[in-house]
């Protein structure tokens, strides 16, 4: 949580000021260390999965790409009563909208319903994204619409099978990572 804090409130000035913003650019290392740290002692789970494809199939860099699939991936977790659990439930449902609403709280972004602070704390990611210079849709780093769609049941089979789905809270079906593939390209809510 306390990384996510620094990032918020550092990673634009690092960006924007680059090697004039010693500060910036040390708390940046500091909440690095620390998210390097929380990967280390916890699993990985489908947004990673679905980054490392689009990197493979489509050359996009891995946090970048990690950015653009995030929104879809907090709102697929959010989901409180999945059609499949992940592979090491401790519980009778993930818990993840909670503990979302719970990040957005940490951060002061306000919020009445555990689903209004989730919006929040995506509104909040978007904006930082828009900040450091992030575009908000797949389709605005893989511009050939053709290839992309030519690609996707590769992508999705390979992101389905990949070692870090296994540990997402929620276990998507095949279907669901092409969905939130589509949506990402889009930008949009669309249907398959």
């Amino acid at each position: 949580m306390k990384a996510l804090k620094v990032i918020f409130e550092y990673l634009p000035r690092a960006y924007e000021n680059g090697q004039n913003d010693v500060k910036a650019r040390d708390e940046m290392a500091s909440a690095a260390t620390m998210t390097g740290m929380a990967f280390a002692n916890a699993f990985l789970g489908v947004c990673h999965s679905m980054a490392h494809k689009l990197g493979a199939f489509h050359h996009i860099a891995h946090g970048l790409a990690n950015a653009l699939m995030i929104d879809e991936v907090l709102r697929f977790n959010a989901e409180e009563r999945p059609v499949k659990m992940g592979t090491f439930p401790q519980y009778d449902h993930p818990h993840t909208l909670r503990r979302y609403a719970e990040v957005a709280e940490y951060l002061n972004l306000g919020g009445n319903t555990d689903e209004e602070k989730l919006e929040n704390l995506i509104k909040a990611i978007d904006e930082l994204k828009a900040k450091v210079g992030i575009k908000p849709t797949i389709r605005d780093y893989v511009a050939d619409e053709e290839d992309f769609l030519g690609r996707l049941d590769a992508m999705v089979e390979q992101a389905f099978d990949d070692q870090c789905t296994g540990a997402n809270p929620r276990y998507p079906l095949m279907s669901e990572i092409k969905q939130m593939y589509l949506n990402a390209y889009y930008g949009t809510r669309v249907k398959v």
